[in-house]
């Protein structure tokens, strides 16, 4: 991906989450040295993902203790992210929307 927007919206979660900073850098560097060009390109990438509708892809974050939700511009190759959050707190929203 050519763009990730916005890494301090990963940063000021693991400032409050300690425990998922390694993951989320490590999904980071992933993601920006990746040229995804379909959500099929992801899974390969990452098998547990789960693909949504309008671009949206659900990452497990810390073996699913945590939910990663992007959305991708795979034409532009730019990554939205649109929701990081506790599993519980995932349950609360929804995925398809936010």
């Amino acid at each position: 991906m050519k763009r990730i927007i916005s890494k301090r919206t990963l940063r000021e979660f693991w400032i409050n989450h300690t425990d998922s900073e390694q993951y989320l850098k490590t999904w980071y560097e992933t993601a920006k040295n990746s040229n995804w060009s379909s959500p099929n390109d992801i899974k390969r990438t990452y098998v547990h993902a789960s693909i949504l509708k309008d671009n949206r892809i659900v990452f497990n974050i810390k073996r699913n203790s945590y939910r990663l939700i992007v959305k991708f511009n795979y034409v532009r190759q730019w990554a939205f992210i649109r929701f990081i959050g506790t599993h519980a707190e995932y349950d609360k929203i929804n995925a398809d929307t936010i």
